[in-house]
This record gives C-alpha cells, structure tokens and sequence, in this order.
C-alpha cells in the first residue's frame, strides 16, 4: 500500500484527491487544521503546514501531492518537514502565464504577472521556482477552470441557481468568450498516471482539449435541470465580474504533453450533470456571491 501526503483535504480540490487515493487503496494522510469534516479513511496530521515541525520526518512517503501550496514560503516549509519520499507533485494554476501572451499556452510560455489573477499568479511562479529549486525532479501540473463534485466556488452553482429558478441569464457581450475546462476526476487520475508511468515530463498543462464559449458552457449548465436559458445580452462596457462568475479574460493551454498519458479526459455534459447532482444536496457547501442582486439592481 502507497502512502500518499496531501495537503489540505478538507475543501474541493485537495479533499476530492483525499477521497479518490482512499477509495484507490492508497494509505492517506492529510495536512489540515481540522476545522472542517475529515474524509473518512484518512489519517490526519492536525497542524498548520508551517507549524509542522518534526511530524512527518519519520514516515516515509510515496508521493506528497501538494494541493494547496500558494507561495515560496509554503513549499520551503512543507519541504523543510518532510523526511525522504518518492515523488513530489505540486497543483498550479495556468495563472503563471501572463494575459498578453501567445495562445496557446505551452509549457515553456513565458511566466509572468497576468493582470487578471495578480498575485495569485506571481506566487504560484514563486512556489514553482521554489520547489524545483529544492525538488529538481518534481512534477507541475498547470490546470484551467477546475470544475466538479466538491467544488465551494460560485460558477456553476452560480448558473444552476438561475437554472432552477427560471431566470434569464444576463450574458457577456454575445457569448463567444471561451474558457476551458477540467473535471477534478480527470486532475486525481492524472495525477494517478503520473506516480504509475513517471513520464519524462515534469511540467505539464493540463485540462480539456477544447475550450467551449461561456454561451454553450451556460446551455449546458441549464440542461442539467432540463431547462433552455433566455440570454439577455450584457455591454462590454460593464464590470463583468459583478454579474458573472468568470473574468473577462479568455485564454487556452496546450495540453498535448497531458495527452501523451491521459487523454480520454470526461466530456464537460457529463461532468456538470455530476456538479448538479452533487449541488442539490450539498448547496450549503457553496460560498455564494451577489450576482443576481447585482442584476436585479443594476441591469433589469
């Protein structure tokens, strides 16, 4: 049995990867504080990622999957903890890559400030630079909009909420922003592929092949309640962000070294019949926004 570390496994991303290694056989440990429920099956190691002291240098691991690792000073100080292990693969985001370059995104695109995500993405730099500084050989996954079950942030919940309570949806522009997509099953499974094959290469966007524009992504939203959404289309000339879920900020990576081991990722209808099905039992979960109050007062 593997021993797998992840950090987090309490919120969407890191506490899907929790589930999906247990149900997987692996033996999981997981680095939270324990403020919120614990996937069953876990063995938890309850402190702060950099208060971790001695905790984890006498155990062995086969893999730490670092999830939640935002800036420099979280990975230095994981990595200062940890006693040997196997592999090392850290989740960060396609926000690296500045707005004003070429697109596709391939892995070797210039990493620079984007002025869409800001620090979150120069800090993901830093993290990365970090932890190739101390761990040359680790893996870097670079992934688009996550989507799925568990998912606490506000975008399709966003649109299922307009979905069922028959609302037109106020749409940016004519709808042809494109934004691409990948399920946080597909992300666990990659990240599966990866301990199993270790492929040659180490840095690696990942994510759907296709983008699909914010119009057929919202129909399919409204689908999974079986629902046909009235578009009420919205000025460029508006902030964007007060009434819809995304930046107005289109952007596509290149996937093709993802697909050398995993290409049959999860079609997006499927997926978000998954994310409906899992939000209506689980709505509390949500950190909601006030789009539709902005809408109700600003734009009827």
């Amino acid at each position: 049995m593997k021993k797998i570390l992840i950090t987090g496994g309490t919120v969407f991303v890191s506490r899907y990867a929790a589930q999906y290694f247990v149900d997987k056989g692996y033996e999981v440990y997981v680095v939270n504080r324990n403020s919120r429920p614990q996937v069953p099956g876990v063995k938890l190691i309850e402190t702060d990622r950099h208060d971790l002291g001695d905790k984890l240098k006498d155990i062995y691991f086969d893999v730490v999957a670092d999830i939640t690792a935002y800036n420099a000073e979280d990975i230095t100080d994981l990595c200062d903890s940890l006693g040997s292990f196997g592999q090392y693969i850290m989740i960060s985001s396609s926000a690296v890559y500045p707005e004003y370059g070429d697109q596709p995104f391939r892995e070797d695109s210039e990493r620079a400030l984007n002025r869409y995500w800001g620090s979150y993405g120069t800090d993901k730099i830093a993290a990365e630079d970090a932890l190739l500084d101390r761990v040359s050989d680790a893996y870097i996954l670079r992934p688009p909009y996550i989507y799925g079950p568990m998912n606490n942030v506000y975008r399709e919940a966003f649109v299922f909420d307009c979905a069922r309570a028959d609302r037109p949806f106020y749409l940016p522009g004519d709808g042809g922003m494109k934004l691409q997509f990948f399920h946080v099953k597909d992300l666990c499974i990659l990240m599966e592929r990866v301990i199993e094959e270790k492929p040659e290469t180490h840095i690696m966007n990942v994510g759907n092949v296709e983008p699909v524009t914010i119009k057929d992504w919202v129909t399919m939203c409204y689908a999974c309640f079986d629902k046909i959404p009235a578009f009420v289309n919205v000025s460029e000339d508006i902030e964007q962000r007060n009434y819809f879920s995304f930046y107005n900020y289109e952007y596509y990576l290149d996937v093709q070294q993802q697909n050398k081991i995993y290409s049959e990722t999860i079609s997006l209808e499927d997926g978000l019949k998954e994310c409906a099905e899992w939000y209506v039992e689980n709505e509390s979960e949500i950190g909601k926004k006030s789009y539709m109050e902005y809408i109700d007062c600003n734009l009827k």
